[in-house]
């Protein structure tokens, strides 16, 4: 049974679904979830499901103790869903080729420091882009320059507002991301 462990700073819609998607399955499950964010909807979420909640500060998520606490699970993949912060590099060398990030454009269109949620989608509705979607990819050490995993694309139509464009992306961030990350745990046995 793979150990998947999900870092997420928001309302938890992504880790939620990932969670649910391997209950009962036996590729793998959630065994964790960690966020920087006290107020955070993941927590109820986590805990709703059964699922362990490391709640840590943005600087000890730089401090070696959140690694050796990582390093208990020995995760197969983590899984960045809607995590904010920069991931550590500890963290980052310690699990190479295991953490993988979802980001809501096709990269490398619309990602860096800042663009993250509406910001993004802001973006796109002002470039009046075409097509956005979708991008699952690696994690390394600068935001959003991982190795490109799964892309899935959307158009965008001339009248849709920010807000459409949201909706539209988490309808394929819930269509799609817990199937890639079991096709990751399974190409990974």
């Amino acid at each position: 049974m793979k150990k998947i462990v999900v870092f997420a700073s928001g309302s938890g819609t992504n880790a939620e679904n990932i969670i649910k998607y391997f209950k009962g399955s036996a590729i793998g499950e959630v065994v964790g979830v960690y966020t920087n964010n006290a107020k955070a909807g993941v927590i109820d979420r986590a805990k709703n499901n059964a699922v362990p909640v490391t709640i840590f500060t943005k600087s000890e998520l730089y401090e070696s103790e959140l690694l050796q606490n990582i390093n208990t699970i020995q995760p197969d993949l983590i899984v960045l869903a809607g995590f904010l912060l920069k991931f550590p590099d500890a963290i980052i060398e310690a699990y190479p080729d295991k953490i993988i990030n979802i980001h809501p454009a096709l990269l490398p269109k619309y990602g860096g420091k800042g663009m993250y949620g509406m910001h993004v989608h802001r973006a796109i509705v002002e470039n009046k882009e075409k097509e956005t979607g979708i991008t699952i990819h690696y994690v390394n050490e600068n935001y959003d320059e991982g190795a490109a995993i799964f892309q899935k694309q959307v158009t965008v139509l001339g009248t849709d507002t920010p807000e459409v464009v949201a909706e539209k992306i988490h309808e394929l961030e819930q269509k799609y991301f817990p199937g890639v990350v079991e096709d990751l745990l399974k190409s990974k046995l």
